[in-house]
């Protein structure tokens, strides 16, 4: 995946993840911080580390593309979109925290159906899942 303009738009936690992969290899261009950039290297790092554990690792393009074409009945901003895409929100209660206004804007049905919609297009780890609540 390549960034087009890293000024124009928020980055999934997919697309930082790419990147910082890219980097790390030093594939698509990118070079790879060299010693002089130490801290720049260790954030690229932790950072990867970090999202190895989150949805996002398991997400590509075609299933992020999926995803976003299927929340279109539900008339949600970009930011509520890229928030369900790098929270996968499990329950009614994560749905009301990352959508504002939730209570409002959607129906109990509606909200059912959103987390079928997540259930369905954003892959899940089961065994990481397990070993996130067993912590």
């Amino acid at each position: 995946m390549e960034v087009v303009n890293d000024n124009a738009a928020v980055l999934s936690n997919f697309e930082v993840f790419s990147l910082l992969n890219d980097i790390q290899q030093g594939t698509n261009d990118q070079k790879k911080p060299n010693k002089f950039l130490q801290n720049l290297a260790t954030i690229s790092y932790e950072t990867i580390k970090y999202l190895e554990k989150t949805p996002c690792n398991l997400q590509n393009s075609e299933v992020i593309g999926k995803f976003m074409t299927a929340l279109k009945p539900f008339n949600l901003t970009k930011a509520e979109k890229l928030q369900l895409l790098n929270h996968r929100p499990s329950t009614a209660v994560e749905i009301q925290l990352l959508i504002e206004e939730s209570e409002e804007r959607l129906s109990e049905e509606q909200v059912d159906d959103l987390l079928q919609v997540i259930q369905d297009n954003l892959p899940t780890d089961e065994v990481a899942d397990e070993d996130i609540e067993e912590d």
